[in-house]
């Protein structure tokens, strides 16, 4: 792509997810994801009602009356964004493709935490981890993120969810908050690093899904090429025992998603390449 078209892109994506971010996702955003604790503020001199454990016994001492410790919630947050980009996110049959509607999300959540001035790293990854940008605040590094959502090209267009997560583990010691956006089709062995990483982090599965990935419509025989493997396959659509395989084989990617994330005490987010992504975000915020 041109710097040019790229530029142009990043603005247009800019312009559109900054506004949601601003009207609609800061407030809720701010209200849903709680600080990483309470930290230290100031001493003053204890008051009644005040709780006891709090008494500062070194400034008492030193003072001869009660003093207290008083402590605040640190806001300050750090968010992770990991976004599958391997090949299936390459599909659409609607007006976008599922990678512009991931990228659109990737924004939007960018950007609401830049409202709260949290940190935001970005985490690409297919089945190894293409790209790796660590947490930083601002404006610039939000656009940073924008650009490489859309212009960049991973080697491989396979799967591995749980080498991502194994990834998160391994460099964010402290606890962050994390969305991770795909469809979730490809793999399904993930619940024990997904169980491990949990438990530090607070994390949102968010999936991205298109209408045709749902149910398989008889349109005869058709060559077919599996995204992530590159092979072609000759498939009877015309045969209602083959759609019935792949409605199951779909719906059991869908339930492993949704009963893991459940089960690890993560949240998860379900939206349609055609529905709002807005009203979807939206209301998992509130539910919270």
């Amino acid at each position: 792509m041109e710097t040019k078209d790229l530029l142009k892109k990043v603005r247009k994506i800019e312009i559109k997810t900054r506004r949601l971010s601003d009207h609609i996702f800061s407030g809720e955003y701010h209200t849903s994801f709680k600080g990483r604790g309470m930290t230290f503020s100031e001493v003053r001199q204890y008051q009644f009602g005040d709780d006891v454990r709090a008494i500062d016994w070194n400034v008492t001492a030193r003072y001869n009356e009660p003093y207290v410790k008083v402590f605040e919630e640190e806001r300050e947050l750090t968010m992770m964004l990991m976004v599958d980009i391997s090949g299936s996110e390459s599909f659409g049959t609607k007006s976008q493709l599922k990678s512009e509607i991931v990228t659109e999300i990737a924004a939007t959540l960018a950007f609401s935490a830049t409202q709260n001035n949290d940190k935001i790293g970005l985490i690409l990854f297919s089945d190894q981890i293409e790209l790796y940008i660590p947490p930083k605040k601002g404006k610039s590094h939000v656009l940073r993120i924008i650009r490489e959502l859309i212009e960049f090209s991973p080697k491989s267009n396979k799967t591995n969810i749980s080498q991502a997560l194994q990834f998160l583990s391994a460099t964010q010691k402290k606890k962050a908050i994390v969305f991770m956006i795909s469809d979730f089709i490809a793999d399904d062995d993930y619940e024990k690093t997904l169980k491990i990483a949990s438990k530090k982090h607070d994390i949102t599965g968010v999936r991205v899904y298109d209408i045709r990935e749902e149910k398989m419509i008889n349109v005869g025989l058709v060559a077919m090429q599996d995204a992530e493997t590159g092979t072609t396959k000759w498939i009877n659509t015309g045969s209602k025992s083959v759609r019935l395989q792949y409605e199951k084989y779909y719906t059991d990617k869908v339930n492993y998603f949704k009963e893991i994330f459940s089960k690890c005490g993560s949240g998860t987010v379900n939206t349609r390449v055609d529905e709002s992504y807005v009203m979807k975000l939206l209301g998992y915020f509130k539910s919270r």
